[in-house]
């Protein structure tokens, strides 16, 4: 395909670079158009220029997103080859688009199976995965996206859908109840909060740092962040377990915030991995960028 517009990145420009910050080295993007790009790979080109990061854009064809990966076997794949399954080969037009705008580190590749074992496969090797919420039907976003991100466990940065806007990183809540989870969303998304003006950490526990029964100590959030240079404001809230996420979006709203950041909870079923409660709310309700980690 011909790049006729520039796509304009806004990270890189609203942002000086330093050194000392984190940094994303290596960002997947999941593909689901490419004429045009699509907003997941449009992200992770505007991401990766702020940090001279390596981009892989992973082509997941139509007929594979609605795929578990227990559907996957290699009958399944075989039959697919049978009925001449082709992919055009983008590589040249996606080197072309991305070196126009900064970034030389790139590579192409079209998955031959469902979300979950690509995700699983890819996300071993980058720090990042960028996915648009809409490359699946919403009835499947739990299961199948569940799946995915609660296997694979790379800090996904998940799109709303129909998104057609640069990412930006002034305004960003965080979402915090000292569970594992919540605290490896705020570890791994580090390199965007260090971008932001504002932070707002809402912590749904009211708790405070404790010795366990084997002597360590829980860190405080607030000075974790401090640590990495992030004057961030608490806000405490003492809403249910069950009104979690709805609690989240409400925030994010009121504050025009534009990342909602929170560890992605979900539970297993047999053959198939789902999320829980306030990770499904928040997937199947946000119209913000939303940074999961499991």
């Amino acid at each position: 395909m011909l790049v006729d517009e520039p796509y304009k990145t806004s990270v890189a420009k609203s942002h000086e670079a330093n050194p000392s910050a984190s940094q994303f080295h290596d960002i997947l993007a999941l593909v689901t158009s490419t004429g045009p790009w699509s907003s997941a790979l449009l992200t992770a080109v505007d991401l990766a220029t702020q940090w001279n990061a390596n981009v892989t854009g992973c082509h997941v064809p139509d007929s594979l997103r609605e795929l578990r990966a227990n559907e996957c076997d290699p009958a399944a794949m075989s039959l697919l080859d049978d009925m001449e399954y082709v992919h055009p080969d983008e590589s040249v037009a996606f080197r072309a688009f991305a070196r126009e705008l900064g970034v030389h580190h790139i590579s192409w590749v079209v998955t031959h199976t469902a979300i979950a074992p690509t995700l699983r496969t890819l996300g071993a090797w980058h720090d990042l995965a960028v996915i648009e919420r809409d490359m699946v039907d919403a009835a499947h976003v739990s299961d199948i996206l569940g799946e995915g991100m609660l296997s694979s466990r790379i800090p996904c940065l998940v799109l709303p859908p129909e998104w057609d806007d640069t990412v930006s990183f002034d305004r960003i809540v965080i979402g915090w109840n000292g569970s594992f989870e919540a605290t490896r969303a705020l570890h791994s998304a580090l390199p965007l909060i260090q971008l932001a003006k504002e932070v707002i950490l809402v912590n749904g526990e009211v708790r405070t740092p404790y010795d366990d029964p084997v002597g360590v100590m829980e860190p405080d959030p607030i000075a974790y962040l401090m640590h990495h240079g992030i004057a961030a404001k608490l806000h405490c809230t003492s809403a249910p377990a069950d009104e979690a996420g709805k609690n989240l979006l409400q925030k994010a709203h009121e504050v025009r915030a534009n990342l909602l950041v929170m560890g992605a909870y979900g539970h297993s079923r047999i053959r198939e991995r789902v999320f829980g409660g306030a990770t499904r709310h928040v997937m199947a309700n946000a119209d913000l960028p939303v940074f999961l980690q499991h």
